[in-house]
């Protein structure tokens, strides 16, 4: 890459101040705002994050024991407490469906397909959901160390405060996507579609964007002291000064106090 291309990079990286974070009622608590930025006196102000739609839950859930069968399909249920181990099983489906609790161990299930699900404080290290679809879908306080979400397609999801450490996402297409406040060193998010995709309090140091366009992607408030990535991929990304100032220490520049 050439000196000039590298400038134009430099030019084109958002520095804001700081930012918030906001939640909305709206939808009877199922729509959450992302981050609203402050600009310094004089700037032009930018344009809202969209809305990410969490799980529509009916107020009334059975309780359940989760039983693998040849074609499974699990709706309007909670699985609470409980162990799911040594299971492998593609193409499942899951709709109007609440995990609480639940320790998943030895689990594939590619090609999963989840609409108006949460996962709130389970375990899904190492699990394998390559493949699968999510739409409206919410992890809560969960672990997910090396879990595989590889060639997934994700809309409205919204992961908070989750220890995602190695956790694997290449190929996949992202679109109202919200991470807050979560832990995600190491992560793969090689060769991704972003669209609407929010990083908020995360700590990313390690994650691999290699060849992902990070155009209106804001890193400004998540603490990373290295990341792979693409620079060809990288106008339009917002980071904090100080943030700028190690990109631009990468490209070998000298700042001058």
């Amino acid at each position: 890459m050439c000196f000039h291309q590298w400038l134009i990079f430099i030019v084109n990286i958002k520095m804001i101040t700081r930012s918030k974070s906001m939640y909305s009622d709206n939808n009877h608590g199922r729509t959450a705002i992302g981050m609203v930025k402050f600009q310094k006196k004089g700037e032009k102000p930018l344009k809202k994050m969209k809305t990410i739609q969490l799980p529509r839950l009916p107020n009334e859930l059975s309780k359940q024991t989760f039983q693998p069968s040849e074609n499974p399909y699990y709706a309007r249920c909670v699985f609470e407490s409980d162990s799911i181990k040594n299971i492998t099983m593609p193409s499942i489906y899951f709709q109007q469906v609440k995990f609480k609790q639940i320790h998943f161990e030895n689990i594939s299930f590619p090609n999963i397909d989840l609409m108006d699900v949460v996962f709130d404080h389970c375990d899904l290290s190492n699990i394998d959901f390559s493949g699968g679809r999510m739409h409206r879908v919410q992890f809560i306080n969960c672990k997910m160390l090396g879990a595989n979400f590889s060639e997934t397609t994700l809309e409205n999801v919204a992961i908070d405060t989750c220890q995602a450490g190695l956790s694997s996402y290449g190929f996949s297409r992202f679109k109202q996507i919200g991470f807050r406040d979560s832990f995600l060193e190491n992560s793969d998010f090689y060769e991704c579609q972003f669209k609407n995709v929010h990083f908020q309090e995360c700590q990313l140091n390690g994650a691999n964007f290699s060849n992902t366009p990070l155009n209106n992607i804001d890193l400004s408030t998540n603490r990373f002291e290295r990341l792979t990535v693409t620079w060809n991929t990288l106008n339009g990304c917002t980071v904090s000064n100080e943030q700028a100032i190690g990109f631009s220490k990468l490209l070998g520049l000298k700042i001058k106090e």
